[in-house]
């Protein structure tokens, strides 16, 4: 099992850790639902150092990414970033990522921990372009900075104006006392914040000093648990969960990330399934009752059919009720849809609500 260049640090906070895509990561804290709050109302900070990174480089590299993807990356300028995935031939996801432009001829792309082999292996075999690959992801570390309260926390560590980086663009410059650390108004909590992107020999320092100036705004180390119920609230896909090799982009809602304005892997078929139709759709749905949903879970209609199923789903801390998000049948699939959550052998009432679950 890997560490990260933290993992010492976690430890001697006390977090509990446990095995996440193959690296020693800390789950919890305090407790889920205060970490949770902190980020909600101030500021937390999650080691995912375990995110995969590639650096696709050369005149082909945008034609690259053009083949692999789902979105349409010609649109990126640089210091801009996209939320994208990469189809597989048989209509289904092999992981969803972030697209960075960094330079004319260089992006940087971010994929899941549990998918880098799989990725790195999947993107090689489509470059016949000549494309430089360089796999970062054992030298860089990442932070999550996140909160409503990350700009102000943070502003004094850089002299970058952080106010000013609008959602999925980054700047690179000096943070923590570091120089050409990448500063992304990115994330996966819905709080608004930051994703610092460094050398694994630089990222303690930058921790460190990162507590120092967040202790005046109640600044807390932040565990992989909350970060899920984080994401679960603003309806943001996880890979193996919401989707996977098996669902759709179309399915998953993700249409939007779905460019047909040119080919890409598997983008024919995926363009007759939006013609057709799908006959399957990733709802969000809100229980009536107080019961907490969970992954697997069977979805099934006022008559105990079998509708569907769910795929991720937790008691809400904002909301404190049941939320969750499962495919169901397309006939199922409007908003304010009446369906029940088999929970040991109750079939619990729930609707279907438009996302977000967590509204500001």
């Amino acid at each position: 099992m890997k560490n990260t260049a933290l993992t010492h640090i976690h430890e001697s906070l006390g977090a509990k850790m446990l095995p996440f895509a193959g690296y020693n990561m800390p789950i919890l804290y305090e407790g889920v639902n205060a970490e949770h709050e902190t980020v909600r109302n101030a500021v937390g900070v999650f080691d995912v150092s375990h995110m995969g990174e590639f650096l696709l480089t050369g005149p082909n590299a945008l034609a690259l990414i053009q083949k692999v993807t789902s979105n349409d990356a010609s649109t990126l300028t640089i210091g801009r970033a996209q939320y994208s995935c990469l189809p597989n031939n048989d209509g289904g996801i092999v992981d969803d990522l972030i697209v960075y432009k960094m330079k004319d001829e260089q992006y940087l792309l971010v994929v899941n921990a549990s998918n880098i082999d799989k990725d790195w292996d999947w993107i090689s075999a489509h470059n016949d372009l000549g494309v430089d690959m360089k796999n970062l992801s054992d030298d860089y570390s990442l932070l999550a900075i996140q909160g409503p309260k990350a700009v102000e926390a943070m502003q004094s560590l850089t002299s970058k104006d952080l106010s000013a980086i609008p959602y999925y663009h980054f700047e690179v410059g000096d943070f923590a006392g570091i120089e050409n650390v990448i500063i992304s108004a990115t994330g996966y909590t819905g709080s608004g914040g930051f994703e610092i992107y460094c050398k694994n020999s630089e990222v303690e320092q930058i921790w460190n000093k990162v507590f120092e100036a967040g202790a005046a705004f109640g600044i807390k180390p932040i565990g992989l648990a909350a970060r899920d119920t984080l994401r679960l609230e603003m309806g943001f896909c996880l890979y193996g969960n919401d989707i996977n090799d098996t669902t759709s982009p179309l399915e998953a809602g993700l249409g939007w990330i779905t460019k047909f304005t040119k080919e890409f892997t598997n983008s024919e078929n995926l363009k007759k399934q939006k013609e057709a139709g799908v006959t399957k759709k990733l709802v969000a749905f809100e229980m009536l009752e107080r019961a907490v949903p969970r992954h697997d879970y069977e979805i099934v209609n006022a008559a105990g059919d079998v509708i569907g199923i769910v795929t991720s789903g937790t008691m809400s801390p904002s909301m404190n009720k049941g939320i969750g998000l499962g495919y169901v049948t397309v006939e199922n699939s409007a908003l304010e849809s009446d369906i029940f959550i088999r929970i040991r052998k109750n079939d619990v009432p729930a609707k279907v609500i438009k996302l977000p679950f967590y509204k500001k």
